[in-house]
């Protein structure tokens, strides 16, 4: 296929997706992340090859952009591997290899899918097409015969040896050869492509010099035992994967599509926003979408982490990968193909490898130097006694080697990007979203929260609290005429007071002639009077003044209801409190984390709201307001901020960390650095523990790779240790720190 001569505009910024506000706010990751974009026709000529879905977290505008899954990766520097081979391209721009997801993207000038591909496989892995279907599981054997053949002839090796010495030893070369095939030939392939300081270089320099020392049974001990350790990663990788890949599952492939009223089941992938599905009771939704029914009740616990089944009426946007409880429900799909909640989820933990934690950026580049030097270290040590103390080469080239293999940096290497791996995962399974490692790192050190009042300490929805009649209406009257008045207006206290009047399941008077008041409230006839509801207007008598002062007093909002300008009575409504607000400030303040609120809401209301839960707080601030006073927070201390509302995202921007509620506006979930999809605070306190867990684990990991090294590098130089152990301070040291890592996996 030849080449398109240019590839056109490419896939512009994504824009955020808004879901429905009823309901679950189905895992609101869809205005936290990046969905796929449109692709440039020229690139779409290339349909055979990678699958042109590149989003990253800042895409190019112009350009062909591919995706591919790759196979074989064990570890993160696997991914710097196949990074610095692609990057070496003509015509590459940019090159993202993300090690959690196993996939490659690529941004191009042009269709250098060919290229690309030559280029990994060159580098000793393998590449899949994204959107073709999964390769089957690998046999026993087939996964494990690179370890089994070495270990089985070995093993004869060792029998032959007792047979006769100088049998055993031609088997043991012979073991040695065949161990070294595959790992020189990879060696072989990363030095091409640009890594030549590969751990695979490293084993064939030490297992060749050993051959020629005659240590021919530890050369073939050391490849075995770095087979073995490679093998041990390439699970624990695994296992590793297994919590974010698990999220793939939740969507079934097949859906339940009615048209007029006819079943049919189709792929999942041929839904479209509008179509009408059915789901049984104990099945998965196959997308986003809107109940239809009047009522169900939906386990989400594979998404939000909540184990108790949440109940949602009709309207309400339910997730893709709930599962409907105890009914067939139908609902109707408002989700397109690869921008379910599910989606979003897979697409912002791709991008959160994009921003590394400093820590792990320091390490990459240490090791780029680290590496030489320690082969020069080997070398030095190899040559030097011999050639200036005239000491033996065969004792000194033998602890040269050892110390080659001492010195590998993959444990080191991998000690951070295994932790914030792990972490990222705990943390997306338990409902909260971060982005990255460089955000997981500093939530760790927060110790102070400054929350927003409305939406986040609060549900956001106004409640109406009490109904005070002041003639001889009744209250059921008094809110039926209120309702009648406000029904059809869209301000959330005339919301509420319809909602309240409805769950009396009694009619509405009729009112015509309705008319908004700007400024001042709502008016409407009914039986030929005129009713208004409406703040509190001048001229009341000073005991209802001092009644409605009162109310006021307590955080609430009071709108006054007259006929023919006498008034009847009063609404309170407020916005109620979150359930979980005290349980999440107290388990805060256990860790040491200060809380207080910042809102633009009156001094009084927020006041009685503050009082309510022990909180401290600043009242009747602008925008601009909380961004001045949250630089001022930060002179003393890492602060974040937490909110819901566009007001709030020029604070979070300008905080330590953003963290934004999961039914928050658009604006602010892009803005923040963190999100709580379930909307629960409690979470906020499980991410600083997980955060301050993760780094705990980091410096156990760098701790682990560093402590083996030193140890074995004295006694490799008293000559207390050989070949053997030190292939165990490499591989043995990676197992160990990834198994370290794992261990976040199950963190509270």
């Amino acid at each position: 296929m030849s080449k398109p001569s240019s590839c056109g505009p490419g896939p512009s910024r994504a824009a955020l997706r808004l879901n429905g506000a009823q309901g679950t706010a189905p895992l609101p990751a869809g205005r936290f992340t990046l969905s796929p974009s449109s692709v440039s026709p020229a690139c779409q000529q290339d349909a055979d090859g990678a699958s042109p879905l590149f989003t990253p977290a800042q895409p190019s505008l112009t350009g062909c952009h591919y995706r591919w899954i790759i196979n074989g990766m064990d570890c993160p520097s696997c991914a710097r591997k196949v990074e610095k081979a692609v990057s070496a391209l003509t015509g590459v721009r940019e090159v993202q290899v993300l090690f959690a997801t196993q996939t490659l993207l690529v941004n191009a000038d042009g269709n250098i899918k060919a290229e690309v591909e030559q280029a990994v496989k060159q580098a000793g892995f393998r590449l899949q097409d994204k959107s073709a279907p999964a390769e089957k599981p690998a046999g026993f054997w087939q996964e494990n015969r690179l370890l089994l053949a070495p270990g089985l002839l070995m093993l004869a090796s060792w029998l032959l040896h007792f047979i006769g010495p100088t049998l055993g030893q031609a088997a043991f070369i012979l073991t040695t050869l065949a161990g070294l095939w595959p790992i020189s030939r990879k060696a072989w392939k990363l030095t091409r492509s640009g890594s030549p300081f590969a751990i695979e270089t490293l084993m064939t320099v030490a297992a060749v010099g050993a051959l020629f020392i005659g240590a021919s049974a530890e050369a073939a001990m050391v490849l075995l035992l770095f087979l073995l350790g490679e093998r041990l990663e390439g699970i624990a990788a695994n296992r590793a994967r297994r919590g974010i890949t698990a999220l793939m599952a939740l969507k079934p492939d097949k859906a339940v599509r009615v048209r007029n009223e006819q079943r049919e089941e189709i792929a999942a992938s041929m839904l479209r926003p509008g179509d009408i599905i059915e789901v049984a009771a104990g099945e998965r939704l196959p997308a986003d979408a809107r109940l239809l029914s009047p009522f169900a009740s939906f386990d989400e616990s594979a998404l939000t982490g909540e184990s108790i089944p949440a109940e949602h009426q009709q309207d309400a946007v339910i997730s893709a990968g709930c599962i409907s409880i105890d009914r067939q429900v139908r609902l109707a799909v408002i989700s397109k193909p690869g921008e379910s909640a599910i989606d979003r989820i897979l697409q912002l933990i791709e991008q959160a490898e994009t921003h590394r934690a400093p820590l792990e950026r320091f390490l990459d580049r240490f090791s780029r130097i680290y590496t030489p030097l320690v082969i020069l270290l080997a070398l030095l040590v190899a040559l030097l006694p011999p050639l200036l103390l005239a000491a033996d080469w065969q004792t000194w080239i033998y602890k040269g080697l050892t110390l080659l293999l001492i010195g590998c940096p993959c444990a080191l290497v991998i000690s951070t990007p295994a932790a914030i791996t792990s972490g990222l995962a705990a943390a997306a399974r338990r409902g909260a979203l971060i982005k990255g490692g460089a955000a997981l790192e500093k939530l760790g050190g927060i110790r102070l929260l400054a929350f927003d009042k409305t939406g986040t300490l609060t549900i956001g929805k106004p409640e109406l609290t009490d109904m005070i009649p002041l003639t001889d209406i009744d209250h059921t009257q008094l809110l039926l005429h209120a309702a009648a008045v406000e029904q059809g207006a869209t301000h959330p206290l005339a919301l509420a007071i319809v909602a309240q009047a409805r769950r009396l399941n009694q009619p509405l008077p009729q009112a015509q002639d309705r008319r908004v008041l700007p400024g001042r409230g709502i008016e409407a006839q009914i039986n030929g009077q005129r009713w208004l509801l409406s703040a509190p207007l001048p001229g009341l008598t000073e005991a209802l003044a001092a009644r409605i002062n009162q109310l006021e007093s307590a955080g609430k909002t009071v709108v006054v209801v007259y006929r023919e300008q006498q008034p009847l009575g009063l609404l309170a409504l407020r916005d109620t409190l979150r359930d979980d607000v005290r349980s999440a400030l107290a388990e805060l303040q256990q860790l040491g984390v200060n809380a207080l609120m910042l809102t633009g809401d009156n001094p009084r209301a927020a006041a009685a709201i503050a009082a309510e839960i022990g909180l401290d707080y600043r009242a009747g601030l602008l925008p601009a307001d909380k961004v001045a006073a949250i630089r001022q927070l930060s002179q003393a201390q890492p602060v974040a901020m937490v909110g819901d509302g566009i007001n709030d995202a020029p604070a979070m921007k300008a905080a330590t960390l953003g963290i934004a509620m999961g039914s928050g506006s658009d604006v602010a979930l892009e803005t923040a650095d963190a999100a709580l999809t379930h909307n629960r605070l409690s979470g906020l306190a499980a991410m600083i523990r997980l955060s301050r867990a993760t780094r705990r684990n980091i410096r156990q990991n760098i701790a682990i790779a560093l402590g083996l090294k030193a140890l074995l590098l004295v006694t490799t130089l008293l000559g207390l240790t050989g070949l053997w152990l030190a292939v165990l301070a490499d591989s043995g040291a990676t197992a160990l720190v990834t198994a370290n890592a794992l261990r976040l996996l199950r963190q509270r």
